[in-house]
C-alpha cells in the first residue's frame, strides 16, 4: 500500500484569497448555467400550462423566486459536497472555512442564501465592509472564504513512502 505524507515543516499555512474578478467570473459561469436551466423549465411550463398574464410586472418577475431557489439548491449541494460550483472549478476556486478547511453545512447555507436571494446588497455591503479576506456579508456570517486553489500538479512538498 502506498500513501503520501507531507512533512509538517513543509506544510504551508498560506491561504490565497480569491480576487473579486475571479469570483465574479465564477459566479457569471454559474449564472449562465442556471439561467439556461431555469429559462428552459419556465418556457416548457408556459407551453403546458395556459397562462394568461395581464400584468407586465408579474410576467417579467415571476421567474425570480423559483430561479433563486434553483441557485440556492445548486450552490448549497455543490459547495457542500465538493467545495466548488462549476464556475469555481473552472477558475480553480473553492469555498473553505476561515481556517482553510472544508466549511460546514451551516456556513454553506448562509453563504448560498446571500448570493441566491440578496446578491446585490450582499456584494455592495461586502465591498464597503470588506476586510483582508474579501468576504461578502453572508460569507462573514457563515465564516466562509473563497480561495484560489494552488497548482494541484505541484507535488514538490509531497514525499511518498511505503507502509
Amino acid at each position: 500500500m502506498i500513501r503520501f505524507i507531507m512533512n509538517d515543516s513543509d506544510i504551508s499555512s498560506k491561504i490565497v484569497i480569491a480576487k473579486w474578478k475571479d469570483r465574479f467570473l465564477a459566479w457569471l459561469i454559474d449564472f449562465i448555467i442556471i439561467s439556461i436551466i431555469s429559462a428552459s423549465i419556465f418556457f416548457a411550463s408556459i407551453e403546458t400550462i395556459d397562462y394568461e398574464f395581464e400584468d407586465n410586472f408579474w410576467t417579467e418577475n415571476i421567474q425570480y423566486i423559483p430561479t433563486s431557489i434553483l441557485f440556492f439548491t445548486y450552490w448549497t449541494i455543490l459547495e457542500y459536497k465538493t467545495s466548488q460550483s462549476i464556475g469555481k472549478k473552472i477558475l480553480n476556486l473553492k469555498v473553505t472555512n476561515i481556517d482553510g478547511q472544508k466549511p460546514n453545512l451551516k456556513g454553506i447555507l448562509i453563504s448560498s442564501f446571500g448570493k441566491s436571494f440578496l446578491l446585490p446588497v450582499d456584494v455592495i455591503l461586502g465591498w464597503f465592509l470588506t476586510n483582508e479576506k474579501r468576504q461578502r456579508v453572508f460569507n462573514k456570517l457563515g465564516d466562509t472564504l473563497i480561495v484560489k486553489i494552488q497548482d494541484p500538479e505541484d507535488t514538490s512538498d509531497i514525499r511518498y513512502v511505503k507502509d
